[in-house]
């Protein structure tokens, strides 16, 4: 891809998007999940990750920590993925 891919531009900014949450723990699943599959990512899929993004920190902790169910209208694999991804953060 070369830098003026439209779809490597998007990327750049939803990874950048994914690692400055507000929550240091969202920064790290959000941000680490995106690090690993971003680049994988079809159109569709941006999309969906672009939607997920707009879900409150608090609600994906809360998702993360099953302190709250995910309502049903939010569930999807692209969640549950996000949701059980652990970074590697001993680097």
């Amino acid at each position: 891809m070369t830098l003026h891919d439209p779809h490597e531009t998007r990327r750049k900014r939803l990874l950048w998007r994914a690692t400055r949450r507000g929550i240091k723990e969202m920064d790290l699943i959000v941000g680490g999940f995106a690090a690993a599959n971003l680049a994988g990512m079809d159109s569709d899929t941006l999309d969906a990750f672009e939607r997920l993004l707009d879900i409150p920190d608090t609600d994906l902790l809360a998702y993360a920590t099953n302190q709250a169910t995910i309502p049903l209208h939010l569930k999807s694999a692209l969640l549950e993925a996000v949701l059980v991804f652990r970074p590697d953060v001993t680097r």
